[in-house]
């Protein structure tokens, strides 16, 4: 995957507003909400994923789908849905209004693809995407692959065990997990899975504490083969960002790697 130099990226850059931190060429650096590159080399991806294919479940902006293709995949496809309106918002959010003022909020960054699109033409990549729901994946439609990775989407989730039972019926592999967990439940119960539901005004569901989210995983039919809580991506916090945003945003992540059960 090589970059293309582009006189204009830096301003096709600055006219969207980005989910990722993304290197779209030297000295053109995505202003994204969340920088995971600094995660990179704790996320247990293979170094070299030559003649793999992997899938990046919300994917977004895409990094981690061209972090795979970087790494040598053979072919990489990236899923997402577009529309926000087709998000998991909470029953009530609909009524009360707070999700179409949620849409309003999100729809200023999420314009369908357009993040993905600019940095997919910068690095000449072939990352295919499509925009369909993890609930939607189905081997004959998509096929099977040797490794997924789904990442900060399972908090989202309405059932995030049936998104990761979808997950496992295209994995033939291994997957790669990784989501937002609560610190002080998992230092205080580290054993016991918990889970902690918001699911009012927005799309967050879940907070489990780390042996939580091991247990969805293996809940929706992977075995787990290891684990690390000791992940954190790095995030731009808002003024405008309510106490309880702000604590669940700097809550730590954790990944759970894992291969189907057959």
């Amino acid at each position: 995957m090589a970059t293309r130099p582009v006189p204009a990226l830096a301003d096709e850059v600055a006219s969207v507003e980005w989910y990722h931190c993304l290197e779209l060429a030297p000295g053109v650096v995505t202003p994204g909400h969340f920088d995971a590159r600094p995660t990179v080399a704790r996320v247990p991806l293979p170094a070299s994923l030559a003649g793999r294919r992997c899938l990046d479940v919300g994917t977004w902006d895409g990094f981690w789908a061209f972090e795979m293709e970087r790494r040598g995949a053979a072919e990489v496809v990236a899923i997402d849905i577009d529309d926000p309106d087709r998000w998991d918002w909470p029953p009530r959010s609909r009524l009360d209004g707070s999700a179409a003022r949620g849409r309003a909020f999100v729809g200023a960054f999420k314009s369908g693809s357009r993040g993905f699109d600019v940095a997919h033409r910068a690095l000449r990549s072939s990352v295919r995407r499509l925009d369909i729901s993890v609930h939607e994946l189905a081997a004959e439609d998509v096929g099977l692959f040797d490794l997924v990775f789904m990442g900060s989407l399972l908090l989202h989730l309405r059932d995030p065990v049936g998104a990761l039972a979808a997950l496992r019926q295209v994995c033939s592999g291994e997957a790669v997990v990784a989501d937002a967990i609560e610190l002080f439940p998992t230092l205080l119960r580290p054993r016991t899975p918990t889970a902690r539901l918001e699911a009012v005004d927005r799309p967050w569901w879940w907070l489990p504490n780390a042996a939580g989210l091991e247990r969805m995983v293996r809940s929706g039919g992977s075995c787990v083969s290891s684990h690390s809580s000791r992940v954190a991506t790095k995030l731009k916090l808002e003024p405008s960002m309510s106490p309880r945003s702000r604590e669940a945003a700097t809550s730590r992540a954790a990944w759970v790697s894992g291969r189907s059960i057959s």
